[in-house]
């Protein structure tokens, strides 16, 4: 039995969506907290961070929109995250758009690094998220969330918590990944971390891929950090995304990665991000990810 932390983060200003900020009601409605008291754990609900609306806030400078605004949040998410962990409790994020992640890994990555202990992470993705604002099209913040765990881009995102690099390319690994950006491509071939695009998926099969990941971003780390983008599935299962690209993973494919990931034993901290209950048909997409959640915290077909 696990002692759960679940904490809202409503923010949606990393993309141009409306409606991702409703991400953590969705779950919520979706019937998360239930869910995993079946399997027994403890669950305390921590409510949803404040996040401004965007037509409160600042835009800035166009090629990393709403820069502050979002570092800002990052340091509160990664404060929330890092007094999780202290107290004893398995923190689980729900997002909001993936920009989330810039403050979940570095509360995780700081609570341990303040242990002397390393930190793997675990980014499940049809997207890599290594923009930095000089490659980025879009200038979106929830394209540059995995670079800037690794220590690439501004400061305001890199160095949130005061570390930086939040982890080690080593026990990084990217999932799922089948749309890059143009300029994205070299920043993700040299960022030396462990890759499977959907084409390893497609000719080793989830299992040897999942066998592999875990064994890397274990190596030498004290457990690792599950980062999951919904849009990582195929949009036929996972319609509620802001950034849908056909071909992702399948709905048995997600359960037995996440099933996987239960048997290591090693996660340390979850978050599911990218839920848009206005573009979701019939909240299809958020009870799908409470099933993943489920699933990563010890639920079983028998």
């Amino acid at each position: 039995m696990l002692k759960i932390r679940i904490l809202g983060v409503p923010l949606d200003l990393g993309q141009e969506r409306r409606g991702v900020d409703m991400g953590p009601s969705a779950v919520r409605a979706a019937g998360l907290n239930a869910v995993l008291k079946s399997l027994g754990h403890q669950v305390e609900d921590a409510g949803n961070i404040h996040v401004k609306l965007p037509e409160e806030q600042h835009f800035g400078d166009r090629r990393a929109k709403y820069l502050n605004e979002i570092a800002e949040t990052s340091q509160e998410v990664a404060h929330r995250i890092y007094q999780a962990l202290e107290a004893g409790y398995f923190p689980v994020s729900l997002g909001g758009d993936h920009s989330v992640a810039i403050g979940t890994q570095g509360g995780a990555a700081k609570f341990f690094h303040d242990r002397n202990q390393a930190l793997g992470c675990l980014w499940i993705d049809a997207h890599a998220d290594m923009n930095t604002p000089e490659t980025s099209p879009s200038g979106n913040v929830h394209g540059m969330p995995f670079a800037a765990t690794l220590g690439h881009g501004p400061d305001a995102l890199t160095r949130i918590f005061g570390l930086t690099p939040k982890m080690q390319p080593k026990n990084c690994v990217l999932i799922g990944v089948r749309d890059l950006d143009s300029r994205e491509r070299r920043l993700v071939r040299e960022s030396g971390v462990h890759i499977f695009t959907m084409r390893e998926i497609d000719e080793r099969g989830m299992r040897a891929v999942m066998e592999k990941s875990l064994a890397l971003v274990t190596a030498g780390t004290t457990g690792f950090v599950v980062s999951f983008d919904m849009d990582v599935v195929d949009p036929d299962e996972a319609p509620g995304v802001g950034t849908p690209v056909r071909g992702g993973i399948t709905f048995r494919e997600a359960h037995l990665a996440m099933e996987m990931v239960a048997d290591s034993k090693k996660m340390v901290a979850l978050e599911l991000v990218e839920i848009n209950p206005i573009i979701d048909v019939m909240n299809k997409t958020a009870i799908l990810g409470v099933g993943l959640v489920a699933s990563a915290l010890g639920k079983k077909i028998l």
